[in-house]
C-alpha cells in the first residue's frame, strides 16, 4: 500500500488512538502529536487537491467496485480542514479543561477514533464504508459524552447510544437494499442506476438513519442533554464536528441517488423550520449556559436543512453550496463557544444564566469569546454565518421561495433574544461591587477558543475563495 498523505489523513489517528489506549501515561503527548501531523497530512492532501481538482487512492491497489477507494475533492478537503484545525484548537483547549487524570487518559484515543471516522466518512467513495465510519464515530462520540462521569452525562449517554443504534440501523438496512438491487455500493454505481422504487426505498431508509445522527427536529431528543452535560472539549467536539458527518454523507448522498418527488424537498426544509422554531424556543427557556448553546445547534442544524432545501428540487445543484458555507461556519464557531462556556464554567463555578451577573469574578476574555462566536451563530457579518445565511436567502429569493426567507429571519431573530439573555449578564455590573483585582478570567486556556471565534468572523471575509475551492474536483453532482 502506497503511503501518501490521503492514506496518511486516514491511518495516523487510528495509528496515534491505539497507541494513546495502550500508552495512557502518554496519551496526552500522543494526541498531540498525532492531530498535529494529521493536520500536516491534510495540509499536503488540500495541495494535491488544488493541483489535480480531485485525487483517488485505491487501498491496497484494488479499484472500485471490489477494492476500497479513497477521493478527496473540494468539498471533502474543507471538511477535512475544518476538522484537522478545529480538532487541533481543541486539543489545545483540553490541556487546561481537563484535570482529571482518568479523563485525559480517555479523551485522547476516544478523540482521535473518532478523528479517523471523521476522516474516512470525507475520504469515502461506498456506502458500506461511509456506514463503519459512522459508527466508528458513535463510538467514540458516546464515549466522549459519558467521560464527565456524572449521571446526567451517563443518562444522556444512553439516550446518545440508543438513537444511534437505530439511526445505523435504518442506514444499513438502506445500504442493503442497494446491494440487492445493483450488487455494488460505489458512488459511480449510484450515479450509473436508473430510478427504482427499491432505490427510492433505500434512500428514504438512509436518510432517516441520518436525520437521526444529526438530531433533525423531530429527532433531535437526544442531542440537548448530550452536548450540555460532556465537558468542554467533548462538547465542542460532538457539537462542531460529529453532527457534520452525517451532514456531509446527506449531501454526497442525495446528489448520487437524487430525491425523487418535489415534496421530499419541502419536507427536508419543513422539518428544519420546526427546529429553527422549537429549537429557538427552547434556547429562550433554557437555564444553563451550555444547555443553551445545546439547543442553539438543534437551530442551526435545521437552518443547514432550510439551506439544502432553499430553491426546491431544481436548486439542489447549488443549494449544497450554502449548506456547506453554513456547516463550515458552524463547525468553527460552536466549537468556539462551548470552549467558552467551560471557561466561564469553570471561572464561576457554575454556568446558571440568571447568576452569570452575581458573581465578583469576570472572565472577561471567555465573555468576549462567547460574544464573538455569537456574532457567526447569529449571522452578522461579516462573519463566515452572515455569507452562509446571506447565500441561503439569495437562493431562495431568486426561485420565489420566500417562506424560507421568512423563517429565517425568525430564526435570526430567536438566537438574538436568546444570546441576549447571555449578553446581560455578561455587562451588567450593578449587582455586585468587586473590586477590580478580582476580575479574572485571562489565562492561556482562553486562547484556544478566541482563535476559533476570530476565524469564525475572518473567514466571512474568503467567502469566495473557500466557495471557489469547495467546487474543485466536481465535488457534487457531476463526477464521483
Amino acid at each position: 500500500m502506497t503511503i501518501d498523505a490521503m492514506t496518511l489523513t486516514l491511518f495516523l489517528p487510528l495509528f496515534g488512538a491505539m497507541a494513546a489506549f495502550v500508552l495512557p501515561r502518554a496519551a496526552t503527548g500522543i494526541g498531540l502529536v498525532t492531530v498535529l501531523a494529521t493536520c500536516g497530512a491534510v495540509w499536503l492532501l488540500a495541495l494535491e487537491v488544488l493541483k489535480a481538482g480531485a485525487v483517488i487512492t485505491p487501498l491496497g491497489g484494488w479499484e472500485a467496485p471490489l477494492g476500497i477507494a479513497l477521493r478527496a475533492d473540494g468539498l471533502s478537503l474543507a471538511m477535512l480542514a475544518m476538522t484537522s484545525g478545529v480538532g487541533l484548537l481543541v486539543s489545545l483547549g483540553a490541556l487546561n479543561a481537563l484535570r482529571d487524570l482518568r479523563q485525559r487518559q480517555y479523551f485522547w484515543p476516544l478523540w482521535l477514533l473518532l478523528l479517523t471516522g471523521m476522516n474516512g466518512v470525507y475520504l469515502g467513495t461506498d456506502i458500506f464504508n461511509l456506514y463503519v465510519m459512522i459508527e466508528v464515530i458513535a463510538l467514540a462520540a458516546v464515549g466522549l459524552t459519558v467521560l464527565s462521569g456524572t449521571k446526567e452525562a451517563l443518562r444522556a449517554g444512553l439516550e446518545y447510544m440508543y438513537a444511534s443504534i437505530l439511526g445505523a440501523l435504518l442506514f444499513l438496512m438502506g445500504v442493503g437494499f442497494v446491494y440487492l438491487h445493483l450488487g455494488r455500493l460505489d458512488f459511480a454505481g449510484l450515479l450509473e442506476a436508473e430510478p427504482s422504487g427499491a432505490l427510492s426505498a433505500a434512500l428514504a431508509l438512509m436518510l432517516v438513519g441520518l436525520l437521526l445522527k444529526t438530531a433533525l427536529f423531530p429527532l433531535h431528543f437526544w442531542l440537548p442533554a448530550a452536548h450540555a452535560n460532556a465537558t468542554a472539549p467533548a462538547s465542542a467536539l460532538l457539537s462542531g464536528l460529529v453532527v457534520k458527518a452525517a451532514l456531509y454523507i446527506f449531501l454526497r448522498l442525495t446528489t448520487y441517488m437524487p430525491l425523487p418527488d418535489e415534496i421530499l424537498v419541502t419536507l427536508i426544509g419543513a422539518l428544519g423550520a420546526g427546529a429553527v422554531l422549537w429549537g429557538g424556543v427552547q434556547a429562550l427557556r433554557a437555564e444553563r449556559l451550555k444547555l443553551l448553546v445545546a439547543w442553539s445547534t438543534v437551530v442551526q442544524i435545521g437552518l443547514i436543512f432550510i439551506a439544502f432545501a432553499r430553491a426546491g428540487q431544481v436548486g439542489l445543484t447549488e443549494s449544497w453550496k450554502a449548506a456547506a458555507l453554513l456547516i463550515l461556519a458552524h463547525g468553527v464557531a460552536k466549537a468556539a463557544m462551548f470552549l467558552a462556556a467551560g471557561r466561564i464554567k469553570d471561572e464561576l463555578g457554575h454556568d446558571i444564566i440568571r447568576d452569570l451577573d452575581k458573581s465578583n469574578i469576570r472572565p472577561t476574555l471567555a465573555q468576549f469569546t462567547f460574544a464573538l462566536a455569537a456574532i457567526s451563530i447569529i449571522g452578522l457579518p461579516p462573519s463566515l454565518g452572515f455569507i452562509g445565511k446571506w447565500t441561503l436567502m439569495e437562493g431562495a429569493m431568486a426561485a420565489g421561495y420566500w417562506h424560507w426567507v421568512v423563517v429565517t429571519m425568525i430564526g435570526t431573530l430567536l438566537s438574538v433574544a436568546y444570546f441576549s439573555r447571555v449578553f446581560a449578564g455578561f455587562l451588567r455590573f450593578d449587582r455586585v461591587r468587586a473590586p477590580v483585582g478580582e476580575h479574572q478570567g485571562w489565562a492561556l486556556a482562553d486562547v484556544a477558543p478566541l482563535t476559533l471565534a476570530i476565524a469564525s468572523i475572518s473567514l466571512g471575509l474568503m467567502a469566495a475563495p473557500i466557495l471557489s475551492f469547495l467546487e474543485l474536483g466536481y465535488a457534487l453532482g457531476v463526477m464521483p
